[in-house]
């Protein structure tokens, strides 16, 4: 496994989230693609609990106490029962960055890793630190996604122009 690979994508990805994220007006960040769908808050303050209480806690969970078994997490319930629409979006974003560099901290300061060690999850089987670590890296790349399909579908909000110019999305 390129452990260094990984840990450097993490934190290339503060800058991607930052520029992706900041100086957005409150209209911006509260406005949802449909119903159905998170708007900017909601998606940043789940990447902060995703950050402290599922991927970084993972790992080190894996790491260090693989044979007890993981704290339950309900990433999709958090939006209510932890009432991320009344959060302040800027301290949040900054909230999250924050948390991300001391995950890389945390992370390079790691020595004689045992990244195979796992876990036996009741429902999913064996997960290992190192499944873990890549899955964060991918979550990262699915909400960057998710945040420029908004970009855009605000976009097409904001003018009645035709964008199939620029190509099919």
């Amino acid at each position: 496994m390129d452990f260094k690979y990984f840990v450097s994508q993490l934190e290339h990805n503060i800058s991607v989230f930052e520029s992706l994220l900041i100086n957005k007006t409150e209209k911006e960040y509260l406005w949802r693609p449909n119903q159905e769908k998170w708007c900017l808050l909601e998606i940043v303050c789940h990447l902060v609990d995703e950050e402290q209480d599922d991927f970084r806690a993972r790992v080190k969970h894996t790491l260090e106490n693989p044979n007890m078994p993981l704290k339950p997490i309900n990433p999709e319930g958090w939006v209510k029962e932890r009432d991320y629409i009344s959060k302040d979006y800027k301290d949040t974003l900054l909230l999250f960055l924050k948390e991300r560099k001391s995950s890389i901290l945390w992370l390079t300061s790691l020595k004689d890793v045992l990244w195979d060690n796992a876990i036996n999850h009741p429902d999913l089987g064996k997960l290992s630190a190192e499944l873990f670590l890549t899955n964060w890296l991918a979550h990262d790349y699915l909400h960057i996604r998710q945040i420029m399909k908004y970009k855009y579908d605000y976009l097409k909000l904001k003018t009645n122009l035709d964008l199939s110019y620029a190509g099919n999305w």
